[in-house]
């Protein structure tokens, strides 16, 4: 192999610092350096446009970011409010960077959301640097185009969950790992390096910043040079560098008193230990999340109310679209990978760098594959790094080796099962862009054949026989990244490229509701021989096809809240939209389709998504705002996120993202309101034209689950009964308010 070394990086280019940053290293062709800032700009550039469209796209972390460029305080526990009642479900790195970016520049969409694009960018910038150190910068280009053309990636590094952050951190992990496997001298820096970007990895996402900890550990430990002993002791000292970078901010919480902090959201003990193990850990392997939307998994590879599970899950109709259009050709290039560098000393690089890549790459493949329980398409941009350096890799290795016939073979099967699977995937959206999934088998096609060949024609014909290969490969998720980047994506569930290739949220108030086999919707039990499904929380008790929203009552077929039961099940507004999935609860409410909330936005109860705002809604909040702890409370965070980022004062949310959460108690309610700390709690709702905080809609539209009577968690109910009982409703605007200040 003729790759380039780890050493051929030592004498610096002459001139200016500008020149230096053009030129780079003086051992690099002229081509190199500014191919790789051309990489980085147009990321850049791609990433940035339309990227308002989105608004704030997941309100839940958005509020977060609002109250951690408040107070210190809700930035440190990622409070949901600058009040600090309680968290988000996930520990707060994530939310850090987002929030300073507030604290610097005041609340906004392009405020929230462009700190993600930079991760996206550092992302490719950190790949091509790990790929080309012992590829070339050949390789180190695909692999970052790849990355940047994935549309699940196009996706998460425009939008405010925690997953750009992981990726992010895991890209640099990796990257350490490899360093520290080049060379004796300096390794254990680099391992300590890895273990801080792992610790900090925790902090953005719990366990899922683990999954690949096995396969790097063990590639280290056998193909890193120097004794065993010094190898494992470099290990362990990596490791406790994770545990100090991740464990400080657990040791914290979990000694501070709980009544001077915020309630853990997403625990059911107030404890960050049994988030971590518990709903954010085991249950995600098992479905058994207490307190989650779904909470039990079904055996039988159904994932519980997640979906199939099983080896064909990165490949079906809802997640293939999103990472798999170049996988098939990871998995061949890693095999090839291997076997032609099988042969190689112990402390080869080249080898361990396929090791390392393809370890983490499947390890995260067969847990996503195979969890049971809560699982979104999105989660999927964690395998895009892994998938896009195996490309970049194996491409450049293959085609070194293509004067062998094994080798120009190799090339041209992966350029072939490429071009057919991208013709598959594209097929699944036969009325969107019909022509490019022909092109790309045809020009896949050609280039296959012309691989066949590449170790014996001139090499610029060969050259441009793969360039056409490579094409052939990224039209199709490069199209669907452009379709990703020209629409908004807002909620809890979102997917990228085209309606109709995955189910998610798409547009303002795009709640992004999923339907699964049967119609359940996430965690529903289905009635007694019923086809239907439930909403999160429905306790499906009827005969025929219906669930329920949380809050019905289960009569025959299920109820909505306000609904009337019956056969069917159904819900109010009549028949469901044209094109509805089959087994979507009969009767579901018109322009309640894929990818779009009830009234008002507030899909699912607002479980998706938030409410929209409206100005007579949001001028009463503001009303004497500073004479209150929270100007309002309401069951559930989404729609207590969408008061807060229009009002941008403190909203409670009760019982945290979907309302499951014991905080507060009854009593401890109760308390804040006879100490004047909350003005109003916002119940259900109905529909009234106004302007939302993030554009128009309706005020405070909902369906069920938040209002008095409603809301799925047992101290939930309690409140909202005792409110309902005891205070003067109002309704202003569209939505049903009660007036802390005023008993009956």
């Amino acid at each position: 192999m003729t790759t380039m070394s780890t050493a051929a990086h030592a004498a610096p280019s002459r001139g200016g610092p500008l020149v230096r940053l053009w030129r780079g290293r003086a051992e690099d062709a002229p081509w190199v350096r500014p191919a790789f800032l051309g990489l980085l700009a147009v990321t850049t550039a791609l990433y940035l446009w339309n990227l308002s469209a989105s608004g704030y796209a997941n309100s839940f972390y958005s509020a977060a970011v609002q109250a951690g460029g408040e107070s210190w305080k809700a930035f440190f526990f990622g409070s949901l409010d600058a009040a600090n009642a309680i968290t988000v479900d996930k520990p707060p790195a994530a939310l850090w960077p987002m929030a300073l970016s507030v604290r610097l520049f005041g609340l906004g969409s392009w405020q929230i959301l462009v700190p993600e694009v930079l991760m996206g960018v550092a992302t490719v910038a950190v790949l091509y640097a790990a790929v080309r150190r012992r590829f070339g910068a050949g390789a180190g280009l695909i692999a970052g185009a790849v990355l940047a053309l994935t549309p699940v990636a196009a996706l998460m590094f425009r939008f405010n969950n925690p997953d750009a952050l992981l990726a992010l951190l895991m890209t640099v992990a990796v990257y350490c790992v490899l360093r520290a496997l080049e060379q004796e001298k300096g390794a254990a820096k680099w391992l300590v390096r890895a273990g801080v970007a792992f610790g900090f990895a925790f902090l953005a996402k719990t366990l899922q910043a683990f999954l690949i900890l096995p396969p790097l550990a063990l590639v280290y430990g056998v193909c890193a040079p120097g004794a065993i002993g010094r190898r494992i002791g470099r290990l362990a000292l990596a490791g406790l560098a994770m545990i100090v970078s991740a464990g400080w901010w657990v040791a914290l919480v979990e000694l501070w008193p709980a009544a001077s902090r915020p309630y853990v959201g997403g625990s059911q003990n107030n404890s960050f230990l049994e988030l971590t193990f518990g709903y954010n850990g085991l249950g995600r392997i098992n479905g058994n999340e207490t307190g989650s939307v779904g909470g039990g998994g079904r055996g039988g590879g159904q994932g519980g109310g997640w979906g199939e599970t099983g080896i064909g899950r990165m490949f079906n109709d809802s997640i293939g679209g999103q990472i798999s259009w170049l996988l098939p050709a990871a998995l061949i290039l890693l095999v090839a990978g291997l076997v032609v560098t099988w042969r190689a000393p112990r402390t080869d690089t080249a080898r361990s760098a396929f090791l390392v890549w393809g370890g983490s790459l499947l390890i995260t493949l067969a847990v996503f594959s195979f969890m049971a329980g809560i699982f979104h398409e999105y989660y999927t941009v964690a395998l895009a790094p892994y998938l896009a350096a195996l490309v970049g890799m194996g491409a450049a290795v293959l085609w070194e080796e293509r004067t062998r016939r094994l080798a120009s073979a190799a090339l041209a099967v992966t350029v072939a099962a490429t071009a057919v699977w991208g013709w598959t995937l594209l097929g699944r959206t036969p009325d969107w862009l019909p022509w490019l999934r022909w092109a790309v088998l045809v020009a896949g096609s050609v280039a296959a054949l012309g691989l066949l060949f590449a170790g014996r024609i001139d090499r610029r014909l060969g050259l441009a026989v793969a360039g056409l290969g490579l094409a052939a490969g990224l039209a199709g998720p490069f199209a669907y990244t452009l379709e990703t980047l020209g629409t908004g994506h807002q909620g809890s569930i979102v997917t990228a490229g085209p309606a109709g290739g995955a189910m998610g949220g798409r547009g303002p108030g795009g709640g992004g509701m999923r339907m699964f086999e049967g119609g359940a919707f996430p965690g529903g039990q289905g009635g007694q021989g019923g086809q239907g499904g439930q909403m999160p929380g429905g306790q499906g008790q009827g005969q025929g096809q219906g669930g329920q929203m949380p809050g019905g009552q289960g009569g025959q077929g299920g109820q909505m809240p306000g609904g009337q039961g019956g056969q069917g099940g159904q819900m109010p507004g009549g028949t469901p939209p044209q094109g509805m999935p089959q087994g979507m609860p009969q009767g579901m409410p018109q322009g309640m389709s894929r990818g779009e909330g009830g009234p008002g936005g507030g899909g699912m109860g607002g479980l998706l998504n938030g409410a929209s705002v409206g100005t007579e809604a949001k001028a009463a909040l503001l009303a004497d705002a500073d004479d209150y702890t929270w100007v309002a409370a309401t069951v559930g965070a989404q729609n207590a996120a969408s008061y807060q980022l229009a009002t941008e004062k403190p909203v409670m949310a009760i019982g945290g993202f979907n309302g499951s959460d014991p905080s507060p108690t009854l009593a401890r309610f109760k308390q804040y309101v006879a100490e004047g700390k909350i003005h109003y709690f916002i119940g259900g709702s109905e529909s009234s034209t106004g302007e939302s905080a993030t554009g128009t809609g309706e005020d405070g539209g909902r369906m069920g689950g938040g209002g008095p009577g409603g809301g799925p968690g047992g101290g939930n109910s309690e409140i909202s009964t005792w409110v309902s009982e005891t205070f003067e409703k109002v309704t202003i605007g569209g939505a049903t308010f009660y007036d802390l200040t005023q008993e009956k």
